[in-house]
């Protein structure tokens, strides 16, 4: 098996066999961040695609004093970013009201335990405006000016949809604790 920096210089060369060996390699890691801005499965295959067809499009322009898992991260995101634009006239929003915190809704959430798969669930089904805020904020660590820039939106509204996200996601998630307890 080569080691990545011989597939990128094959990928570079034009080699199907390397830009193969690439995509098997790293289609999974991508696939996973495609998923976490998309709301399902295909919607995330297809941000891949995508992706892949963008990383051997630039692979020229790859530098090797960067991560070269970073350098394709950066284009699963920002492929996502696009996706999301460009189906956002489709989306249907809804607001989620602010919850009336009972003080057994709150002994509820004390000390929860949860799995990564239905932490991971209860992302996935946040209104697309949430999730992809609360995606690039919490897991990838921007800043709402950059989240503002990247999503065409006022700060204001990446600082509301994270609070919204947050809320939407302790509600859910006080649910799941609550059912597991019955």
């Amino acid at each position: 098996m080569k080691d990545v920096k011989a597939l990128i210089q094959g990928c570079k060369d034009g080699s199907a066999k390397d830009q193969r060996a690439l995509y098997e390699r790293f289609s999974g890691m991508l696939f996973s961040i495609a998923l976490r801005y998309t709301k399902c499965r295909e919607d995330a295959e297809d941000v891949v695609q995508d992706s892949f067809v963008k990383i051997f499009k630039h692979i020229h322009s790859y530098s090797r004093d960067f991560s070269f898992e970073g350098w394709m991260r950066r284009i699963v995101i920002n492929t996502s970013i696009t996706h999301y634009r460009k189906n956002l006239k489709h989306a249907y929003h809804h607001d989620v009201e602010d919850l009336g915190w009972t003080p057994r809704d709150l002994e509820a959430w004390r000390d929860p335990e949860f799995t990564a798969e239905e932490l991971q669930l209860a992302i996935s089904k946040m209104p697309n405006g949430y999730r992809m805020v609360f995606n690039l904020y919490i897991i990838e660590g921007f800043k709402h000016q950059e989240i503002a820039d990247q999503l065409g939106i006022d700060v204001n509204t990446s600082k509301s949809q994270l609070s919204r996200a947050r809320k939407y996601l302790q509600r859910t998630l006080a649910t799941l604790s609550a059912r597991a307890k019955y």
